[in-house]
């Protein structure tokens, strides 16, 4: 015997179909959609994370040149101290040197670790400015720690050796504190172009902004 489905039943499946093709439809949309779709940040960085970049560069490139400007002062002030003595030896003359050649070589490492900072939060149009002045710092260093050597060496001979070797030290040193002058004026030079070109780039980038609100 041939069962029938009552009609009411066949009715209300018949609706139904539609309703389940919807649903089906609907669970494979969103990873459809969710594939095709990109992020607006995805595509380009947000304004306010360009803004805080070029304001932290803006602070590494100042504090840069704020620690090249201590060491450029520190390092004339210890060849100042050299030229002084020029023609005096003794062991008290020896050891001021020597403490001002510290000062200056304890000033260029700072320089150096602040223009290593301000290369990596530099922007793009100051990377070049910052490689410069991170080159010149490290120059400064190398030679006020090298000056620092020459004056603990003449400090020894000041107070072990006779006249002329203790006089051969102290022209060496300040030979070296001259060259230690120079390389820290060089890096002052060099981290003051950093800072201009910052902020100058800083400008730049704030013009359409600017220019829109007008």
């Amino acid at each position: 015997m041939t069962r029938h489905t009552p009609r009411p039943l066949r009715l209300i499946r018949a609706m139904l179909a539609p309703v389940a093709l919807a649903m089906g439809a609907a669970a494979f949309a969103p990873g459809a959609l969710a594939a095709d779709y990109t992020a607006p940040a995805q595509l380009s960085p947000a304004p306010g994370v360009a803004q805080k970049s070029r304001e932290a560069a803006g602070r590494a490139a100042r504090d840069a040149e704020k620690a090249a400007r201590k060491a450029a002062d520190a390092a004339k002030a210890a060849a100042q101290k050299g030229k002084v003595a020029a023609g005096s030896v003794s062991k008290a003359l020896a050891e001021g040197i020597r403490r001002a050649a510290r000062k200056a070589a304890d000033a260029a490492t700072r320089l150096e670790e602040k223009t290593a900072a301000s290369t990596g939060q530099a922007l793009d149009e100051t990377k070049e400015a910052a490689r410069a002045a991170q080159e010149a710092s490290a120059k400064a260093s190398a030679a006020t720690k090298e000056a620092l050597a020459k004056a603990e060496e003449s400090l020894r001979h000041a107070a072990q050796s006779g006249k002329d070797e203790a006089e051969k030290a102290a022209q060496a040193t300040r030979e070296a504190l001259d060259k230690a002058e120079e390389a820290t004026r060089n890096a002052a030079l060099a981290t003051a172009e950093l800072s201009r070109r910052t902020v100058d780039a800083i400008k730049r980038a704030a013009r359409p902004a600017d220019a829109g609100q007008k």
